[in-house]
């Protein structure tokens, strides 16, 4: 079981923070994705850092505030709305754990974007409580490219039968390459994303995590969710 990371250093997370954002310029940088005099710049308009709170109490959210992280993400709809109960104010919140369609009702009050729009059910359940959701909501379809059992996502053929069917906007698509001591072994499957992505016109690309979000944005990912690499 994975421990809570509590007594958070806002100076640290600030510093992680910061770090975070150079590595994320050098990768684009390196990959061409822009050139190294703009990279910093570039970085911080076109790559949002996404902090993971899914093992983060209520009570240390403040810290992450203070560092200046302004997006978080969590994974547990209840989870969900207890934190946006205490700290609804300091952050912009995303849904990125796997969407239960009996928790759909918990979510879509909250956040601005789901990422992990991947089953029937969860289509249906987003449909009956659309009414519910924030004006704002957006849907990210997660697609599961290396076709791994163990992992949730709609296979690529799924795709364009689930942007058709989602009852509220489509943005882009999220996923979770295999597991992998190598982060460049992943790097195949964020370019199969980011290729599905662009020919259906769809911006947003949420990929990368602690253990390989440099090698997603190398291949184009807008969006990072950002763990333990952030609070250790």
């Amino acid at each position: 079981m994975v421990e809570q990371f509590t007594q958070l250093s806002p100076q640290r997370i600030r510093a992680n923070l910061a770090a975070i954002r150079a590595e994320i310029a050098r990768a684009g940088a390196q990959a061409g994705r822009w050139s190294p005099a703009e990279a910093a710049a570039r970085a911080a308009a076109e790559v949002r850092v996404l902090a993971a709170i899914k093992y983060v109490p209520a009570q240390e959210l403040p810290a992450l505030a203070q560092a200046g992280v302004e997006l978080v993400g969590e994974n547990r709809a209840q989870e969900l709305q207890a934190k946006v109960a205490a700290h609804g104010e300091l952050f912009r919140w995303d849904f990125i754990g796997q969407l239960q369609s009996r928790r759909v009702k918990l979510i879509v009050p909250h956040v601005r974007l789901i990422h992990s729009v991947a089953s029937e059910s969860a289509l249906g359940a987003l449909e009956r409580h659309r009414e519910q959701a924030r004006p704002d909501l957006e849907l990210l379809i997660e697609v599961n490219l290396a076709g791994d059992p163990g992992k949730a996502g709609v296979t690529p053929e799924q795709l364009d039968r689930f942007i058709e069917r989602a009852p509220l906007p489509v943005v882009g698509l999220m996923t979770m390459p295999p597991l992998t001591r190598d982060p460049e072994t992943s790097r195949r499957w964020f370019a199969a994303l980011r290729e599905l992505a662009a020919a259906r016109g769809l911006g947003e690309l949420s990929m990368g995590t602690t253990q390989d979000y440099a090698a997603a944005v190398a291949e184009g990912a807008t969006i990072v969710r950002i763990g333990s690499r952030l609070y250790a």
